[in-house]
C-alpha cells in the first residue's frame, strides 16, 4: 500500500472544476450519500484509468525488487519522506496483518526526484497531483453540505477493523479486492470497479462535523490467491508535522440543540493513540468521547 499526504489548494494548480462537479454528480447519492455512508465511489473524476493502471503497476514494481534496493527505505521513523515497512502496528497490533507497505509524503514540500524509488517516482508524483485536486473537490463539496463556506475545511489546515485516521482517503484498488465495509452490523463487499475510486470520511471530518459526516469501519480480507493485493491510499491528513493546533467540532456548526461530543486534541495526540492501540477493531474516537 502507497500513502500520500495532501496539502491545501493555494498549492494546487488548477484543474477542471466543472469535470469534478459532474462525476459527484453522477454518483447520483449527494451529500447525504457520503453522510450516510461514509464512503462511496467515484468515476469521471479527471484521473485517467491509464494513469491509474500505472500508479497500481509502479507499487507493484517496487516491491517486488530486490531486497537490497529496498531496504535503504526500510525504517519505523514516520517523519521521513519515504517510509517502506511491515505492519505500522507490528509491535502493538493483535494479529499480524500480514502487508508491506510504502508511505510516501507528497505535500506541503513536494520531495525531489532522487528522494523517491526510482522505479515509481514519476507516475508517483503524476498520481499524487491529480488526486489532490479531487480531494481538494470534495473537501469543499463536504463543507457546503455543513452549511459553511466552501473552502472552509482546507483553510482550517494550511499549514484490520479500523477507521482512517485523516480528514478524507481516495482509494485505488486493483482488481483482487478484499475491501469490505461495515454496514449495519454487517459486513459488505466494495468490489473494485474499472477507472472508479473508493472515498472514505475520515476521523478528522467526523469530529469536525460533530457525527453529521461519519467515518465508516472497513477491513480488507485476506488474499489466499498467488498474487498479492495492492491498493494505492491517498490521505488527506497533517501527518507526522509537529502542530500545537486543537482540532474538535466546529464552532459555527454548533448550538443548543447541537453540543460538542468530542473534546479537542491535536494531530499528535490522535496519532500516538492511534497506533498505541493499533487495529483492534475499536474506534480511536471513542478516547476523545466527551
Amino acid at each position: 500500500m502507497l500513502t500520500e499526504e495532501k496539502t491545501s489548494a493555494d498549492q494546487i494548480q488548477a484543474y477542471d472544476r466543472l469535470s469534478e462537479l459532474k462525476a459527484f454528480d453522477e454518483t447520483k447519492s449527494g451529500v447525504k450519500g457520503l453522510i450516510d455512508a461514509g464512503i462511496t465511489k467515484v468515476i469521471n473524476h479527471g484521473i485517467p484509468e491509464s494513469n491509474m493502471e500505472e500508479m497500481i503497476n509502479g507499487v507493484r514494481d517496487f516491491f517486488e525488487q530486490d531486497d537490497d534496493v529496498k531496504k535503504q527505505y526500510y525504517t519505523r521513523d514516520a517523519t521521513k519522506r519515504v517510509v517502506y515497512n511491515s505492519n505500522f502496528d507490528l509491535y502493538t497490533g493483535k494479529a499480524a496483518g500480514w502487508r508491506d507497505s510504502m508511505y510516501i509524503l507528497v505535500a506541503p514540500n513536494p520531495p525531489l526526484p532522487q528522494e523517491l524509488p526510482e522505479v515509481c517516482s514519476k507516475i508517483l508524483m503524476d498520481y499524487s497531483k491529480k488526486s489532490m485536486e479531487l480531494g481538494c473537490t470534495l473537501l469543499k463539496l463536504l463543507a457546503e453540505g455543513l452549511g459553511l463556506n466552501p473552502n472552509h475545511l482546507l483553510d482550517m489546515d494550511r499549514a484490520g477493523k479500523h477507521s482512517d485516521n485523516s480528514f478524507l482517503t481516495l482509494l485505488l484498488q486493483d482488481n483482487l479486492g478484499g475491501l469490505q465495509v461495515l454496514h449495519q452490523g454487517h459486513w459488505v463487499d466494495v468490489p473494485p470497479r474499472p477507472g472508479a475510486l473508493v472515498i472514505n470520511i475520515g476521523d478528522f471530518v467526523q469530529v469536525m462535523s460533530n457525527d453529521k459526516f461519519k467515518s465508516i469501519e472497513h477491513r480488507v480480507l485476506a488474499n489466499r490467491g498467488e498474487s498479492p493485493r495492492i491498493s494505492v491510499a491517498s490521505f488527506f491528513t497533517t501527518g507526522p508535522r509537529p502542530s500545537s493546533k486543537l482540532y474538535g467540532p466546529i464552532d459555527e456548526i454548533l448550538s443548543d440543540e447541537n453540543r460538542p461530543k468530542y473534546r479537542s486534541f491535536t494531530v499528535k495526540e490522535y496519532t500516538d493513540h492511534f497506533r498505541a492501540k493499533g487495529l483492534d477493531g475499536t474506534s480511536p474516537l471513542l478516547h476523545f468521547k466527551i
